[in-house]
């Protein structure tokens, strides 16, 4: 079943009609694009097709310019996961994030990038909770794994390998006959292995509870009501933290 369309939306810094057209060169180049909205007084850049948000983030910010994700799909059809390292001597622990979006009525795409791991092979697997106070021994088994055994079907809590390059960069984007609801309050592991027993102070296994994103259009705010800081402001520190 080929992936349907959806609109993912993107706070950008634009200043002039040149800031959309360099813009919409670079992500028109992607394959997946139907159609780049650019809004200069909202500073908002919205894109419907297949192609995956880390994907279409890369091209913007290929243009000198950041990318903010503020929401991707339909009203709760959105989950995001930062995953992170538990290992003590880590000074900046966030070293990936998993972008879901819910595209069909059971069919979630998977957006997964990875940022500062050691080369080699790594599995991607939902749990069946959301505990996270011991890395990734504490998550529990893979989910979905005793019935997918039961009933003679692929399992939807291994989401695959991603392979992680020289630079400590991996990525991949996906389909699972998923739907979000059913993904909210577990968490996601990254590990050399897919299962069995964690050591929670390998740097290279990383973990992250999957919680509720915004849709398109579902995330208005401009300016944190805690902090006071504007959106870039939260994106600068949050980069600093390694964030993707």
């Amino acid at each position: 079943m080929a992936i349907p369309a959806f609109e993912t939306v993107f706070a950008v810094p634009m200043t002039c009609e040149a800031c959309i057209k360099d813009i919409k060169g670079s992500v028109d180049q992607l394959s997946g694009i139907n159609k780049v909205t650019a809004n200069l007084q909202d500073q908002l850049v919205a894109i419907e097709g297949t192609a995956a948000p880390s994907t279409i983030a890369a091209a913007i910010q290929a243009t000198g310019r950041d990318a903010i994700l503020r929401g991707s799909g339909k009203a709760d059809s959105a989950a995001v996961c930062i995953l992170e390292s538990h290992a003590p001597h880590l000074e900046n622990k966030v070293r990936g994030l998993v972008r879901m979006v819910q595209v069909a009525p059971e069919m979630t795409i998977v957006d997964l990038s990875i940022r500062g791991l050691s080369p080699g092979t790594y599995h991607a697997t939902v749990r069946q909770t959301g505990d996270i106070s011991q890395g990734p021994e504490s998550t529990g088994g893979i989910w979905d794994a005793l019935e997918a055994k039961r009933e003679g079907k692929p399992c939807r809590g291994i989401f695959g390998t991603v392979e992680v390059g020289k630079g400590g960069i991996g990525t991949v984007f996906l389909d699972k006959p998923i739907q979000i609801w059913e993904l909210i309050g577990r968490s996601i592991v990254v590990a050399r292995q897919q299962d069995g027993k964690f050591d929670q102070n390998d740097p290279d296994a990383i973990v992250g509870v999957i919680a509720r994103s915004s849709g398109a259009w579902g995330n208005e705010k401009t300016v944190c009501s805690c902090s006071g800081k504007n959106v870039w402001q939260e994106r600068e520190e949050q980069v600093g933290r390694g964030m993707l």
